[in-house]
């Protein structure tokens, strides 16, 4: 465990793979609640790092951290009230079509606002200091996203497992078509399923420290 811990922290361990566990975390609820195939995804962690990136010098880090994934969970529902709440119960391959389009939208919207070069969220000073002379190469920035991310999984379980939202309780096929007397809001559900899903991507966004030039 240690050796794993030491290699997810190491510059060899892929800084990024502890913020695309988020995502992967949120493709995955909206795929097998919605049958939606968002090709989109990783078009909200650019919009995440962007809106970080736009606030910060207001809110500071912090605070970009705490309103960057909500703001960009709402442009999600936007779109999702918009352009994918037509396609449920269609063929996937409509929501792949639009998402795909979307994420050239995304693309040239971000290059157009922001231009063709990658920001950076800039951290607190003591989350660059590396932990000690012998632990250069871990920084307090690296345990501080490992602890957000088991943090956010942590929730996200609580949320499938105990709440009466019941993502993980439902069978996903009988959200898609439920029983006429069904006492589950399902387009509710799908809703809130998707939010969630681009919060996690928004929240990956933040994390990432840099946005992604286009």
């Amino acid at each position: 465990m240690t050796q794993l811990l030491l290699y997810l922290m190491s510059p060899t361990g892929s800084s990024s793979a502890r913020f695309y566990v988020l995502m992967a975390l949120g493709l995955s609820l909206i795929l097998n609640l919605s049958n939606v195939i968002n090709f989109a995804h990783g078009g909200f962690l650019v919009i995440g790092g962007y809106i970080a990136y736009t606030i910060t010098p207001y809110v500071g880090f912090w605070g970009a951290l705490l309103l960057a994934p909500p703001l960009t969970a709402i442009i999600g529902l936007a779109v999702e009230r918009v352009l994918i709440r037509p396609l449920y119960g269609r063929d996937p391959l409509y929501s792949l079509l639009l998402t795909f389009g979307l994420a050239f939208i995304i693309e040239d919207g971000t290059r157009f606002i922001w231009g063709a070069q990658g920001k950076p969220v800039t951290i607190p000073a003591f989350l660059a200091l590396p932990l000690s002379d012998d632990l250069f190469f871990i920084t307090r920035y690296r345990l501080f996203m490992v602890a957000v991310v088991m943090i956010a999984v942590a929730l996200l379980f609580l949320l499938l497992r105990y709440t009466r939202l019941g993502f993980a309780s439902v069978p996903a096929r009988s959200i898609l078509r439920p029983s006429p007397h069904s006492e589950i809001n399902v387009q509710m559900l799908r809703t809130l399923n998707f939010a969630v899903g681009i919060f996690l991507a928004g929240l990956s966004g933040v994390l990432a420290r840099r946005t992604i030039g286009a």
